[in-house]
């Protein structure tokens, strides 16, 4: 195999790894579930653990890892900062230090949907575009800025940060504001609304989306709304930065069935200024967008 990278995308519920070549090929890739409970040691052993095995019966030498994660990171410091209750001992553990030790090669750290921006202009459907809005729709709402060929992290590290623009109804929203995108088009608001609608719960986004699929009128018009709120976002984002290409990605994003339609119409009757035409790429495969730009943060 020659030189190789790992890519790794810790997430809540699994943690996923590639093995590739420098210029980004996939070799291997595979997967494990993710010991949130268990701790920030617990969490990268696993990692660890899962590129190894990728590693298993090659002759490839390791040139580096690259990890992607959720929650506020500090790439300087090698560390999450900030983490969901999901996680336990997971903000300040020293990542790129357990694992660039373990390993003896040089690792990066990066948040999850900058990590995916990456992969999406590196091998995705936004491959040489130079400017770029990445969307997560996932259990919360993430966003990354791709700006003339580089991640635009703005004064404070929050550009992009798409799921908490403001104007969709006054539901509070996990940063403590209200109204937000987040609230609207994240797997966690649209399992609420439905329950909210319905009187009925609902364990997760898929389970509404499965309801819509078999014609529940109730959870059609929970994607409808939260296509439209998606729509907008993407239009003031649009006027603001001139910006004409979105990639999608996150669990919420599978459904992309069910809110396309009404993405597309939002943006028909109210266009972003000049009419201009936005370019939407859903990702089908998002994981490894993650995985791949993780890998790419070898070569910032």
């Amino acid at each position: 195999m020659g030189e190789v990278l790992a890519g790794i995308d810790v997430g809540g519920t699994k943690t996923q790894a590639i093995i590739c070549t420098p210029d980004y090929r996939i070799l291997r890739q595979g997967s494990v579930g993710t010991p949130a409970k268990e701790g920030g040691s617990s969490m990268v052993s696993a990692a660890i653990a899962l590129v190894e095995r990728l590693l298993e019966d090659t002759d490839a030498s390791l040139r580096g890892v690259g990890v992607g994660a959720a929650g506020m990171v500090d790439p300087s410091k090698g560390m999450v900062t900030v983490a969901s209750n999901s996680f336990r001992g997971w903000a300040g553990f020293p990542v790129t230090k357990v694992i660039a030790d373990h390993f003896g090669v040089p690792c990066a750290i990066d948040n999850d949907v900058n990590a995916f921006v990456r992969g999406e202009v590196t091998t995705g459907d936004a491959r040489g575009r130079s400017n770029v809005l990445a969307i997560m729709l996932g259990t919360g709402v993430g966003g990354a800025l791709w700006m003339d060929d580089a991640l635009f992290q703005g004064e404070t590290g929050a550009a992009g940060e798409i799921g908490h623009i403001s104007g969709f109804g006054n539901a509070p929203c996990t940063c403590g504001g209200h109204g937000h995108l987040e609230t609207v088009a994240s797997g966690n608001a649209i399992a609420r609304r439905y329950s909210e609608i319905s009187s009925a719960c609902v364990g997760s986004a898929r389970d509404v989306a499965d309801l819509a699929r078999g014609g529940n009128a109730h959870a059609k018009l929970i994607f409808e709304e939260a296509g439209r709120a998606i729509a907008q976002a993407m239009s003031m984002e649009a006027g603001l930065l001139d910006i004409t290409t979105f990639v999608l990605g996150g669990g919420v994003c599978r459904s992309w069935d069910l809110l396309e339609e009404s993405v597309r119409r939002e943006l028909s009757v109210n266009p972003p200024l000049g009419n201009r035409h936005l370019d939407i790429f859903p990702c089908a495969d998002n994981v490894a967008a993650v995985s791949i730009g993780a890998a790419t943060l070898l070569a910032v």
